[in-house]
């Protein structure tokens, strides 16, 4: 089991950002977590990192239980991609530098030290990617898009036990968008690649692969479960607050109010 919470709560100032969550993930699942803003998706998303621990229930993450284990060394096994990351990064770090510290979840390239063999997997990963032509350029002059790509092998260079993606496509045009699914797609598809979860908005960016589905309102479940039983016109007006009619074309997925 990869993540598995019970009854999870957080409170702040007296208020429930996210209240009886009960969640578990699973070693072969894909999940899409998708919610109105302020939902509770990010809170959600930082229990599951360990990055936040909940005011009450338990939580297990690759076999640590939070609050029973070294949360630094746990964390470690944790690949998370969000803004919050991109904006801690140093903008004068090249693109390879920044996919580099991605393999002990450091800042800065001179915390640690890096074999050449780092150095040529950092570069395989941005190949891979599509943005291999910008591993020497700095972080800060990139396009929305290059970054979020550079930020996902930033994730994926620590072949961690699970990888979590705060609203990657989030202010991206529909080129970057999709050249992004395109990478998420192959991540999900791959056998070899750990458990995901993704948070969105927007049944638009839930990438091919995705097996399951976590639909959240002011931070109660309103469903979850394989994406097909979960992602129904019926379930998403329910989760969104407006009557809606889900599409899915292939592999692909949209909403649209009725």
């Amino acid at each position: 089991m990869a993540v598995a919470l019970q009854q999870v709560e957080v409170r702040r100032e007296g208020r429930a950002l996210v209240a009886g969550v009960d969640w578990e993930v699973r070693a072969e699942e894909r999940w899409v977590v998708l919610g109105p803003n302020g939902s509770g998706k990010t809170t959600l998303l930082q229990v599951a990192a360990l990055r936040l621990l909940p005011t009450r229930g338990a939580v297990r993450v690759l076999g640590q239980v939070a609050g029973r284990c070294d949360l630094r060394r746990a964390r470690r096994s944790v690949a998370l991609v969000s803004a919050a990351v991109a904006r801690q990064v140093r903008p004068s770090l090249s693109a390879a530098e920044v996919v580099l510290t991605g393999r002990t979840g450091a800042l800065e390239p001179w915390w640690d030290r890096y074999e050449e063999a780092d150095r040529a997997q950092a570069r395989e990963l941005l190949d891979r990617a599509g943005v291999g032509h910008v591993a020497e350029q700095p972080f800060g002059v990139l396009s929305e898009g290059e970054r979020q790509q550079v930020l996902l092998a930033r994730g994926l260079m620590a072949s961690p036990g699970l990888l979590l993606l705060d609203e990657p496509a989030a202010g991206l045009d529909l080129g970057a968008r999709e050249r992004l699914l395109q990478s998420l797609a192959a991540v999900a598809t791959s056998p070899t690649q750990p458990p995901l979860v993704l948070v969105t908005h927007h049944l638009e960016e839930i990438p091919p692969g995705i097996t399951h589905a976590l639909l959240i309102r002011a931070g109660r479940v309103v469903a979850a479960g394989p994406v097909e039983t979960v992602l129904t016109g019926d379930t998403v007006s329910a989760c969104f607050g407006l009557p809606v009619q889900v599409e899915r074309r292939g592999d692909r997925w949209g909403a649209a109010a009725r």
